[in-house]
C-alpha cells in the first residue's frame, strides 16, 4: 500500500476533483435559451464556474458580471470576472454587488438569467441596507467570524443585513427567467445558507433575532443592531429554480473509493459535523483509537472521513495564525498522544484554511516527538490559537493554492 501522507493527499485531491465546476458544472444545465443569457454570481468558485459555462455553450448570448476571492480569476471570454476581499467585505465587493444587481434588473421576459453561487458569496457581494454602512459591515462581519456561531446562525444575520442576499438578488431578476447553479459548502446544502441566498427566499425572514444581537455583543454598530432588532418587512414570495451541482457529501464519496481502491475502509461520519475545532479534534482522536484498539466501528486499515464547519472561538485575547482545520489536527494530535499508526489530514477545498496561505496540514504518529525535539510546545500554541505557525515549523503545511471550488472542509484520519 502507498503510505499514509500519499494516501491521505490522493484523498483530498479525488475530493477537490469530485467539485471542479469544469467537470461537473454543463450535466445540470437547462436547455439553451434562444435569446440573450445573463451571467450572475458569487464566491469562490464564482470565476471557473463561468469558465466552465463559456466552454459548455460557445454558441449562446452570453453576458453578465461575476465575483470571486483576489487570486481566483481565471480567464474568461464573455462573462467579466470581478475580484473582491474574503472573508472581511471591501469596496470593490460593494461595487461588483451594484454591477450583478444591476445586470440581474436590466434582464427581460425573454432572457434567462443563471446565477452561478458558492461559498464565500455573502463576503464577496456586499450590500448593506441602508443605514448601515460598508464599514460597519466590515466590523459586524469581523464579530461574527470571531463569535462561535453556527454558520446558520451567521447567516441569519447576513441575510437581515443585505439587500442582495435572503432573495434579494431574485426579487431583481424577477422580470427574467432565473435559474441558479450552486456548488454547496453548508451543512446539509441548505440553498438559503450558500452565500446566504442570494436567489432563495429568507427562511429566518420572521425570526427574532434578539438572541444573536446579544450574542455579538455591544460592539454592534448601532444601525446593525437597530436593522436586526426591527420587525422585518414582508418579502416577495417565489419559488426558485435551484440546483445544486457538487457538494461535501460528493467529495466524501470520491475519497471514499480511493481508500477502498488502496484496501481501507471508508467510515464516512458526515459531511455536516460542527462544532469548536479543538472539541472536534478531541472526539475524532477516540473514534480513531476505538478502530485500533477495538476494531469498531471498523476494523483496521480504516479511514474517518468528515466534512462540514468548525468553528474557533477567539475571545478577547490577539490569535496567532491559523484556521480552523489547522487547529483541528493540533488539538487530534495532542489528544492522540503519540498513537502509533493513526494519521491525519484536514484541509480547506479551497485551498485556503482561513486567512493563510495554506489548504491545511498533515500529522503523522511522530508529529508530538518532531515538536519536543525541535523545542516547541503544541499545547501553548492551540492556547494561542497559533497553529499555522506549529505546522510550518515542522514542514507540515498543505499548499494546493487556490483550488477554484468550494465544497468546505476536508477531514481524514487514516488508521492503518
Amino acid at each position: 500500500m502507498q503510505s499514509a501522507e500519499h494516501l491521505l493527499l490522493a484523498m483530498l485531491d479525488a475530493a477537490i476533483a469530485a467539485a471542479d465546476p469544469a467537470t461537473v458544472l454543463a450535466r445540470h444545465l437547462p436547455p439553451k435559451p434562444a435569446g440573450r443569457c445573463i451571467v450572475v454570481g458569487a464566491g469562490k468558485s464564482a470565476a471557473s464556474m463561468a469558465k466552465a459555462l463559456e466552454q459548455a455553450w460557445p454558441d449562446v448570448d452570453l453576458s453578465g458580471v461575476v465575483v470571486t476571492r483576489y487570486g481566483h480569476r481565471v480567464p474568461t471570454e464573455r462573462i467579466q470576472v470581478r475580484e473582491a476581499s474574503h472573508p472581511v467585505p471591501d469596496a470593490a465587493g460593494e461595487s461588483a454587488a451594484k454591477e450583478i444587481l444591476a445586470a440581474a434588473q436590466a434582464a427581460g421576459s425573454d432572457d434567462l438569467v443563471l446565477a452561478l453561487i458558492s461559498g464565500g458569496g455573502s463576503a464577496l457581494m456586499p450590500l448593506p441596507v441602508s443605514p448601515l454602512t460598508l464599514d460597519e459591515k466590515v466590523e459586524v462581519n469581523r464579530l461574527l467570524l470571531k463569535s462561535g456561531l453556527t454558520i446558520e446562525d451567521m447567516n441569519r444575520v447576513r441575510r437581515r443585513l443585505s439587500r442582495i442576499k435572503g432573495g434579494g438578488l431574485a426579487i431583481a431578476a424577477a422580470s427574467a427567467q432565473l435559474i441558479s447553479l450552486a456548488i454547496s459548502d453548508v451543512p446539509g446544502d441548505d440553498p438559503a445558507a450558500i452565500a446566504s441566498g442570494p436567489t432563495v427566499p429568507d427562511p429566518s425572514v420572521t425570526e427574532n433575532l434578539s438572541h444573536l444581537v446579544t450574542r455579538l455583543g455591544p460592539s454592534l454598530p448601532q444601525a446593525a443592531r437597530d436593522i436586526l432588532l426591527a420587525d422585518p418587512e414582508p418579502t416577495t414570495s417565489f419559488t426558485p429554480d435551484f440546483r445544486i451541482i457538487a457538494t461535501p457529501q460528493m467529495s466524501l464519496e470520491a475519497a471514499a473509493q480511493v481508500a477502498r481502491d488502496a484496501g481501507v475502509s471508508p467510515i464516512l461520519l458526515g459531511d455536516a459535523l460542527e462544532g469548536e475545532a479543538r472539541e472536534v479534534g478531541i472526539i475524532m482522536a477516540g473514534i480513531a483509537k476505538a478502530v485500533r484498539t477495538h476494531g469498531t466501528p471498523a476494523r483496521a486499515p480504516a479511514v474517518l472521513l468528515s466534512g462540514g464547519e468548525t468553528t474557533v472561538s477567539i475571545g478577547d485575547t490577539k490569535p496567532g495564525r491559523g484556521g480552523r482545520n489547522t487547529e483541528f489536527l493540533l488539538s487530534l494530535a495532542l489528544a492522540l498522544n503519540g498513537s502509533e499508526h493513526i494519521h491525519a489530514l484536514a484541509a480547506d477545498t479551497d485551498g485556503i484554511d482561513g486567512t493563510e496561505d495554506a489548504a491545511g496540514a498533515l500529522i503523522g504518529p511522530d508529529f508530538l516527538d518532531r515538536s519536543q525535539a525541535v523545542g516547541l510546545d503544541p499545547k501553548a500554541y492551540l492556547g494561542a490559537h497559533d497553529s499555522y505557525s506549529i505546522f510550518n515549523r515542522l514542514d507540515a503545511l498543505i499548499h494546493t493554492g487556490p483550488t477554484m471550488t468550494n465544497v468546505n472542509d476536508f477531514r481524514a484520519v487514516l488508521v492503518l
